[in-house]
């Protein structure tokens, strides 16, 4: 399943890189934080528990994805590319074609909370 939100916000890659990172997380969501570096990964903690997670800086923006997952929830939030390039692109999928309501649901209240943290701090 795939989502996405587009927030009116003119920013570049490279501020979208230097202020989205693990550290960060608290400014951009009330339900996940950082816990710890873990080798290249790092612990944090979500809505839906505590994951090993990956961050990677790729071309656009940044790429966030919980590796222990059994959903293999990513998400990227990118500038520059279509559907609107001139605005921020947060995409989130995950490898199910259907889910239940309720966790679609709690998928929503997540992009909710990073579009109201992307807005706000850009």
């Amino acid at each position: 399943m795939e989502f996405f939100r587009i927030i009116d916000k003119q920013v570049s890659q490279k501020i979208i890189q230097d202020k989205v990172n693990p550290q960060t997380l608290d400014k951009f969501t009330e339900s996940m934080f950082f816990l710890e570096n873990k080798n290249s990964n790092f612990s944090g903690a979500t809505l839906w528990g505590e994951f090993l997670i990956s961050y990677n800086k790729i071309n656009g923006g940044v790429r966030f994805t919980l590796l222990d997952c059994p959903n293999a929830l990513s998400w990227t939030i990118t500038t520059g590319f279509p559907p609107e390039r001139s605005k921020i692109i947060l995409h989130c999928t995950i490898n199910r074609t259907q889910k239940p309501q309720e966790f679609i649901d709690e998928i929503v209240a997540f992009l909710d909370e990073w579009e109201t943290g992307l807005n706000s701090q850009f």
